[in-house]
């Protein structure tokens, strides 16, 4: 595998080609987590785990975001985001291939274990490579780059769909689909750009470090910069509470409240995605035109009625409505509460979006089981009405987005 060389300066066709390879870097982190997600009921049924234990198991994944929090930094450092972001996919290929192919739970969990450590350094890798072909572009292409992530995840939710109706064995078909999107990361190493040595070591040194409690080190006199953070951090879990309902229930909300048959159950998350990936193709457009925060209260409000249709829905089709709404609504959240944390001030380059990255995972680890705990006491309907007031939430605090110079 071929790392890309330092090079003279570039021009248009070389950045051109390197955003068509950080694109499929994004396009391939997408679809191999969400092959795994349509036969999500399958292995619930196979290690016959209640609402809650599902939960639990779910939450390996975001466990390991966290326990990987201080690995990027180092890692990009030392080998460049392009390599890091190539090889972490194939490894993460692996994971999920052993997650989903081996029938023990306890496989299944550390499977997931891994794979949420691999996530948290490729999704690293990936946004870094990707700001910096933004940066020799010149212009803002970053939610056009996520949209891709959205396509990938479209394309691993329909694979998973397909895989299932026919009764694909799981083995086979992650074998199949981790082969696919390994070898198109592969193809991508030849069009990165290499990293700029003063402009990496400024961003990827100032990584939040983590203490022997797993909690983040910060410089001192950062307090109130780090409590102007926190609306920013607001916006993006609640743009990604959107995804978790999505990729964590959606099958199975579709397959055991509302009776969807098994060719149909992986269509929740496909409606979510797709509908995300029209919202961050058009999010650049719109948010030129209206501003981050009026697109943020936009996105609030669908993902309120799109949720809130999603459990009151007396047939699936009526869900999958709700789940494209509520995808188009979070979109852009994500990606604008990135560029706001890796711009706020009082913190060095690189501090916000690590810290807000690092609450998205957090949330990801407290939300499946906290779900399933009220889906076995209440039913998976009633706990899915918690979902709706990220909506709210993101209509609050959208005004964090406003762009602040740096100080």
């Amino acid at each position: 595998m071929r790392a890309p060389q330092p090079a003279a300066p570039m021009d248009r066709a070389r950045i051109s080609r390197a955003r068509i390879a950080v694109s499929l870097l994004f396009l391939t982190n997408g679809a191999i987590f969400s092959n795994l997600l349509p036969r999500l009921p399958e292995i619930k049924d196979t290690f016959e785990l209640s609402n809650a234990m599902y939960g639990f198991a779910l939450i390996a994944f975001p466990i390991g975001g966290v326990v990987a929090g201080p690995l990027p930094a180092p890692i990009l450092r030392r080998f460049g985001t392009a390599r890091v972001a190539v090889v972490g996919t194939v490894l993460l290929a692996t994971a999920v291939f052993v997650a989903g192919s081996v029938p023990l739970v306890a496989v299944f969990w550390v499977g997931l274990l891994i794979a949420g450590m691999l996530d948290a350094v490729v999704d690293t890798a990936q946004n870094a490579q990707g700001l910096r072909v933004q940066r020799l572009a010149g212009n803002s292409i970053i939610n056009s780059m996520h949209a891709l992530w959205s396509v990938g995840a479209g394309i691993g939710g329909l694979m998973g769909t397909a895989a299932a109706a026919t009764g694909l064995p799981l083995v086979w078909h992650f074998m199949i689909s981790g082969a696919i999107f390994a070898a198109t990361a592969a193809v991508a190493m030849r069009w990165a750009v290499p990293d700029d040595p003063e402009e990496h070591a400024a961003i990827q040194a100032e990584h939040v470090s983590v203490d022997t409690a797993g909690l983040p080190k910060l410089p001192r006199g950062t307090g109130w910069a780090l409590l102007a953070l926190l609306p920013i951090a607001v916006v993006a879990m609640s743009g990604v509470l959107v995804e978790d309902v999505g990729s964590n229930w959606s099958a199975v909300y579709l397959r055991d409240v509302l009776g969807a048959p098994v060719s149909m159950v992986g269509l929740g998350y496909v409606s979510l995605v797709g509908a995300q990936f029209v919202g961050r193709i058009l999010g650049d457009r719109l948010i030129d035109a209206l501003g981050a925060v009026l697109v943020t209260r936009l996105g609030g409000v669908l993902i309120f009625v799109g949720l809130g249709a999603v459990a009151l829905a007396p047939a699936p089709w009526v869900a999958l409505v709700g789940f494209a709404l509520a995808g188009f609504g979070c979109a852009t959240m994500v990606p604008n509460a990135y560029a706001a944390a890796d711009r706020a001030p009082g913190l060095k380059p690189g501090t916000g979006l690590t810290l807000v990255s690092w609450c998205m995972r957090i949330v990801f680890m407290v939300s499946p089981p906290l779900v399933g705990m009220l889906a076995d006491a209440a039913g998976l309907r009633t706990a899915l009405f918690v979902f709706p007031v990220m909506g709210v939430f993101a209509f609050l605090f959208a005004g964090a987005l406003r762009v602040r110079p740096r100080a």
